[in-house]
């Protein structure tokens, strides 16, 4: 059982968005935060369409969309996260960045408030220092797209205390999702093995061994994962995974997690993936990801 019922998430991109839709359909309060309002809008609009089709699907019951977008509210105002039990924060990888916004809602959040970053490569111990708050921080990676995977890793920093992890546990298996618990390590689990993997299948294609639909189709057929590794890089966006491989580069020296030069090439040429309509692949619909 969960005491959590209104949830801030701070960051209205692909990952806010994916963790804002996955608290609304659990029936909790939701507040998507971002500074930029056409963030907010785009959110909205993808939320929409999203819950839209997943109920003229048959995944959620009918009149599921209209109310669980009734539970979903957008601000521009960091003040109007004060009374949320959890905040979530889900913005870009910079350390700097997470602090600021981290010490910003310490401002302005209840005591009680729990905070958590959904970041995947940074060491949680080091965003919780300087939140204000450590004791009451926790790691919740979701794993992309949110609002279909059910895996979050759960990662306690060096000071975040047992009730701080059991409400965040707590949380994670009320809203449906599948909780594990990581260390505060590189990567954690998932990117640990994903970001240089992506990585090989982008150097794949910079040697010219295979085009993208092959490598994509090779590792799905093969391996039997529901998405070709560029189908997903696509998804995350080649410019995040320019700041995942930084990041991830920065705290390990491990070759193959180093940025591929192609990488920069396509964020030079525009080609950011699917929310620009090309990437690896060429998109017609630039909306969120699935049903």
């Amino acid at each position: 059982m969960s005491d959590i019922k209104t949830v801030g998430v701070a960051g209205a991109g692909t990952m806010g968005t994916g963790i804002a839709i996955v608290a609304a359909r659990a029936g909790l309060r939701t507040i998507v935060f971002d500074q930029r309002q056409e963030a907010l809008d785009r959110a909205r609009e993808q939320t929409a369409a999203f819950l839209t089709k997943s109920e003229a699907r048959g995944k959620l019951p009918p009149g599921a969309a209209t109310q669980t977008l009734e539970r979903w509210s957008a601000t521009t105002e960091i003040a109007n996260l004060a009374n949320c039990d959890i905040v979530i924060e889900a913005i870009f990888e910079d350390l700097d960045t997470k602090h600021h916004l981290f010490q910003q809602l310490d401002e302005v959040c209840n005591e009680s408030t729990l905070f958590a970053s959904n970041t995947s490569t940074i060491s949680i111990t080091e965003i919780a220092g300087g939140s204000g708050r450590p004791d009451r921080f926790v790691g919740m990676h979701f794993c992309l797209p949110a609002q279909l995977m059910k895996l979050v890793e759960i990662s306690p920093g060096m000071s975040t205390s047992q009730q701080s992890f059991e409400r965040a546990w707590a949380f994670a298996e009320a809203m449906g999702q599948k909780p594990v618990k990581t260390q505060d390590t590189p990567g954690f689990i998932l990117n640990y093995f994903l970001i240089p993997f992506n990585n090989d299948a982008i150097r794949l294609v910079e040697q010219g061994v295979a085009a993208p639909s092959d490598i994509d189709l090779a590792i799905k057929t093969a391996l039997g994962y529901p998405m070709g590794p560029l189908e997903l890089l696509d998804l995350v966006g080649m410019d995040t995974q320019k700041l995942l491989c930084e990041a991830m580069y920065e705290l390990t020296h491990e070759p193959r997690a180093a940025c591929p030069p192609l990488v920069r090439r396509m964020i030079a040429a525009g080609r950011l993936g699917k929310k620009t309509g090309h990437g690896f692949h060429m998109y017609r619909d630039t909306k969120m990801f699935g049903a």
